[in-house]
């Protein structure tokens, strides 16, 4: 083991939904709080010791069509702008079973359980290894406690419809709280500690 501390990242409702009744695009409660003032120095705060992003799919895709063009736009918000950056630069792990190369540069798709592609990471190198906004890795890594460090945006809204990411069925762990902040809008910054 080298030490390295495997973190994720996710916006939930109050329900613990991380996205609407609408289905998987369906994010337009969150809008409002995911780029408030809490949020963006939430989100600055999660990728600052992290060396490897480790997504799904779907969500690189997403990110990738994003995240770069804020990386040169010189009026975007400057803690948008460093997250861009790192996302670019930094070593990116893709879970896929329908990749078959990487789209982007410093990327590479791997068609294996997370548990086993964490195990990997997390046996050599240095710093920490962020599952950024990628809820079924998260869910996968949760069921088989390898999360050192939760960071949650929780929007203080019930959606009453969605999925979840805390299901019946996880293990039983205990968290303590090293950081916590509440915005304007009620949403709430949250960084939970695995306890081991």
């Amino acid at each position: 083991m080298t030490g390295r501390k495997v973190t994720a990242n996710l916006s939930l409702s109050l329900d613990g939904r991380y996205h609407g009744p609408g289905g998987p695009a369906d994010f337009g409660a969150f809008v409002p709080y995911v780029t408030s003032e809490v949020a963006r120095d939430h989100m600055s705060g999660i990728w600052e010791d992290a060396t490897t992003a480790l997504l799904g799919r779907v969500n690189a895709e997403g990110f990738m069509g994003f995240w770069p063009a804020v990386a040169e736009d010189e009026n975007a918000d400057p803690r948008d702008r460093g997250y861009a950056r790192w996302l670019v630069d930094t070593e990116k792990v893709v879970l896929s079973t329908t990749l078959t190369e990487a789209p982007w540069e410093r990327t590479r798709v791997v068609n294996a359980p997370a548990a086993d592609i964490v195990a990997e990471l997390t046996s050599a190198g240095e710093g920490d290894v962020l599952v950024n906004s990628s809820p079924t890795v998260i869910k996968e890594l949760l069921s088989a406690d390898l999360i050192d460090r939760l960071h949650l945006l929780i929007l203080p809204e019930i959606l009453g419809g969605g999925e979840r990411l805390f299901e019946d069925g996880l293990p039983a762990t205990k968290w303590k709280v090293a950081r916590q902040r509440t915005g304007e809008l009620g949403e709430i910054a949250l960084v939970y500690d695995r306890v081991r």
